[in-house]
C-alpha cells in the first residue's frame, strides 16, 4: 500500500536539507508508541538508521538502510528501506523528498511504500501509519519556519 503527506515550509530547500539529522528524527517521534533512537549514520546511501518502538509490554527494534539518495538544483531526497522491521511490517520503503518552491520556501514529502507482515494487516496498518506521518506536519513547519531560519542565521553573526 502506499501514501503520500505533503508539508509546505519556509525555507529554502538546501536548508531544509542540512535540517535533517538525528535531532529532527527524534523530534519528529510521535506520542505512541514511544521511538528510542539507537543508531543514525545520516542520510547517505549505505547509512543505517536503527529505533527502538516501546510498545508497553514489548520492545521492537525496527532498522532501515538509506538506498537512494540525490540533489539537483530543485531537490533532494532520499530513501530508506527496512531491513529489520517489527514484527506487523512486511515490508517499508520510504522516500523523503525536499523540493524547491522559491527562494524561501520547499515542500516535504513523505512517499510510503508497505505491506504488512500478514497480508490482512496491511489495510488495517493505514490509518495508524498514515496518522504516525500527519503529526509530523506541524513539526516540519516550527522546525523549518522562516522565524527559525533568521534564528539561525542570527546566531551565526
Amino acid at each position: 500500500m502506499k501514501f503520500r503527506i505533503s508539508t509546505l515550509v519556509d525555507q529554502y530547500y538546501l536548508d531544509v536539507k542540512k535540517g535533517f539529522n538525528a535531532d529532527l528524527l527524534s523530534t519528529l517521534s510521535p506520542p505512541f508508541p514511544p521511538v528510542k533512537l539507537l543508531r543514525f549514520d545520516g542520510s547517505e546511501v549505505g547509512d543505517l538508521v536503527t529505533l527502538e518502538l516501546n510498545l508497553i509490554l514489548f520492545r521492537q527494534i525496527w532498522t532501515s538502510k538509506i538506498t537512494e539518495a540525490g540533489t539537483t538544483e530543485d531537490e533532494y531526497f532520499f530513501v530508506d528501506e527496512g531491513i529489520k522491521l517489527p514484527f506487523f511490517l512486511g515490508k517499508w520503503r520510504h522516500r523523503h523528498r525536499i523540493v524547491r518552491i522559491g527562494e524561501g520556501r520547499s515542500e516535504i514529502l513523505d512517499e510510503i511504500a508497505y505491506s504488512g507482515r500478514f497480508r490482512v494487516l496491511t489495510p488495517l496498518l493505514y490509518p495508524i501509519l498514515y496518522l504516525q506521518f500527519l503529526f509530523r506536519r506541524p513539526i516540519y513547519r516550527r522546525v523549518f519556519s522562516a522565524t527559525n531560519a533568521a534564528d539561525k542565521s542570527n546566531s551565526k553573526v
